[in-house]
């Protein structure tokens, strides 16, 4: 029978396509593929297959004479900027032999070339092939350009991410109005719901069946036949593009395992995505240590502490960064898994007890000590590896994740994780009782700049409990999220007030924001700019207003639903107001034991034979399609889903259905 291990094991399959023809090459990798081969056992794979190097896939890249074969990876279609970088490198090197790998299909290389009749064989390859000998100078040299599908990365056995697709996500209510504007007014859509992929931008579309792609590739690898289910509109064009690719409808004629796969816009429920609810290891980790550079799924972890370097201001740069990517079976790798998918507490422990473990086995003077795990403990005993280099090789991913761990318990920023947490739980009760603009305007005093006057004469202490831009963002986004769950009031009146507190708050954070020392990862990404000299007042507070207008489209992500509207509770007055999980909804409803049909989670694999069903259904009763009906589970976030939401699908499904085994794709760190 299919399990999850065949799924896990299907990127490590695809590398090896790659891996089979680096021998002796240079390979070139742009960063959304190097952080897919990350997670596939990283450069040491490519190394151990053969590569003589890896570099970055940069015009400002070449090689020597005595390099003649060169491996390109890339994520991308082989046109415009992707093309110029190929050709620069081969420009200023002496290849004799260039293989060239894309993780796009060729039947989208079709599409974004117009092409829109069946071809046979792959004829923009081989023309790509032809230009490549070209640029060598030569045409007896060697070229190859392929297809392969190196997208998925599994971060653990229940979780599998796709970084080159880190940056797709729902569309919002602003994003209509930008396609309906591009329209004539009488062809104008009424609602994201009535979208359909041809009317996307070519971007987009290309994007959208190039995942679509990927995923018919894992289906056909597996002998899988999918029943696809989607909630909201972004969902519905990524299954409705599975369900009609070309290759599905063979492929689900003969397939002999089956599988059901959800995919769920992730603006269903971004309360869940900000919130600091989660009783999470990892998803403070990915909080408050940087990430790595070029990746959006790891950190940089400080391995200072098993070396004899002083630190200094340029240490940082002489060391080599730790992460938490463990791709070996190890101690290491279940260590990792615990601490993904346990709560906080439990997850600390379990950390020093490996950690005592490995000294244990390595004989090193350890200091037993019981009562609560602190980062100086847990430093102490990462310290006894320093400079013993057999032991730091045998327990390195250990002490990696160790080290991630004393760093985040002592990381300045984490007591603001707290803090946040506490200002949640009082939004939430404030939320039952007053309309939206009352409650939205209980920020407008905590949008102070850090260190200001007002922050020092409350108590709040530089950079621990205050709430710097990045937390008020967050918090923005969670109150916006749940507006849809405040008491009604006059429309007119309540709107007026709404445009009225936003002026304020975007004058109040665009203040803020321009009195910051140093732009976070997200502040750079918000306003274009990468250090805050760049930054003017005028940038800053038109990058604000335009995240509001980003914001005014969240109110209303739920609105098309029948039965999962609601991600809240109002308090009864014995129970306080709480917050209810839109996935834990939907895989409530997945597992009922009477099998509920339910009308928000939309069946998209049937095609003409759903329709013919549903005409049926309205004089005899016709069964459809449900989740639970195959043995393995998908649940697709298109968006990301956080470690704390991780924790929470394993606890249900193991409550509900223990026998299910589940994947969840896309992780995104909030």
């Amino acid at each position: 029978m299919l399990t999850t291990e065949d799924f896990t094991h299907f990127p490590l399959q695809m590398w090896e396509k790659v891996l089979s023809k680096v021998k002796k090459a240079v390979v070139f990798m742009d960063d959304r593929c190097a952080e897919a081969l990350h997670w596939n056992g990283g450069a040491a794979a490519l190394l151990e297959a053969g590569a003589r190097n890896l570099k970055q896939f940069s015009s400002f890249e070449a090689c020597s004479v005595n390099e003649p074969k060169a491996v390109f990876v890339v994520s991308t279609l082989l046109k415009g900027t992707t093309v110029d970088i190929i050709k620069d490198i081969i420009s200023l090197s002496h290849f004799q032999y260039c293989v060239v790998f894309t993780t796009v299909a060729h039947s989208v290389h079709l599409l974004a070339n117009n092409v829109t009749t069946e071809m046979e064989g792959t004829p923009v390859f081989e023309q790509f092939e032809e230009k490549l000998c070209e640029w060598m100078g030569n045409m007896n040299y060697t070229a190859e350009v392929m297809h392969v599908p190196v997208v998925f990365a599994p971060v653990s056995q229940q979780l599998v991410i796709l970084p080159p697709f880190a940056q797709l996500f729902p569309l919002l209510s602003p994003d209509l109005d930008t396609i309906n504007a591009k329209r004539p007014e009488k062809k104008r859509f009424g609602s994201l719901g009535d979208l359909d992929i041809h009317s996307l931008p070519a971007e987009l579309q290309i994007e959208i069946k190039s995942l679509a792609s990927a995923l018919n590739s894992m289906f056909e690898a597996t002998s899988t036949r999918e029943e696809s289910f989607a909630v909201g509109p972004m969902s519905r064009l990524i299954a409705g593009e599975l369900a009609n690719h070309p290759q599905a409808k063979n492929r689900r004629k003969t397939a002999p395992n089956k599988a059901s796969i959800i995919f769920v816009d992730r603006t269903m429920d971004l309360t869940g995505a900000v919130g600091h609810h989660g009783d999470n290891l990892v998803e403070k980790i990915l909080t408050v240590l940087r990430p790595l550079p070029g990746h959006v799924t790891d950190v940089q972890v400080d391995m200072l502490e098993l070396t004899s370097l002083q630190r200094t201001p340029d240490s940082q740069n002489t060391l080599a960064p730790g992460c938490l990517a463990q791709t070996q079976p190890s101690a290491a790798r279940s260590l990792w898994e615990a601490m993904l998918t346990s709560k906080y507490k439990e997850s600390v422990m379990e950390v020093r007890r490996q950690l005592v473990e490995a000294a244990s086995k390595e004989k090193l003077p350890i200091k037993m000590s019981m009562g609560r795990v602190t980062p100086e403990q847990l430093c102490s005993y990462v310290q006894l590896f320093r400079s013993r280099w057999g032991a730091l090789e045998s327990h390195c991913g250990v002490l990696q994740l160790g080290l991630a761990t004393s760093q985040t318990l002592r990381h300045p920023g984490l007591p603001r994780w707290d803090a946040c947490l506490a200002f949640e739980r009082l939004l939430l009760q404030a939320l039952g009782d007053s309309d939206f603009p009352a409650v939205l305007r209980q920020l407008l005093p905590l949008m102070k700049p850090r260190g200001g006057e007002d922050s020092s004469s409350s108590g709040s202490r530089l950079g621990e409990d205050e709430c710097g831009p990045d937390e008020l963002i967050l918090l923005l986004v969670y109150l916006y999220s749940l507006a849809d769950e405040a008491p009604p009031g006059d429309q007119d009146t309540e709107a007026e007030e709404l445009e009225k507190l936003e002026r304020e708050l975007i004058g109040a954070l665009t203040l803020v924001i321009t009195r910051e020392t140093e732009l976070s990862p997200l502040l750079q990404k918000l306003t274009g700019c990468a250090n805050p000299e760049e930054l003017t007042t005028e940038r800053a507070h038109s990058a604000v207003e335009k995240m509001f207008e980003t914001l005014g489209g969240l109110i209303h992500t739920r609105d098309n639903l029948k039965q999962l509207r609601s991600v809240y509770t109002a308090s009864d007055g014995v129970h306080q107001a709480t917050y209810r999980p839109f996935l834990r909804q939907i895989l409530e409803e997945v597992f009922h034991p009477d099998r509920l049909e339910c009308p928000d989670i939309e069946h998209m694999s049937g095609g003409l034979t759903d329709l013919l069903k549903t005409g049926f259904s309205m004089f005899m009763k016709v069964t459809r399609p449900h989740p639970s009906d195959n043995p393995l589970l998908f649940l697709f976030l298109v968006g990301g889903v956080t470690p704390s939401e991780l924790r929470l699908i394993k606890e249900i499904v193991t409550t509900h259905k223990p026998g299910t085994q589940q994947l969840a794709n896309n992780w995104s760190s909030f």
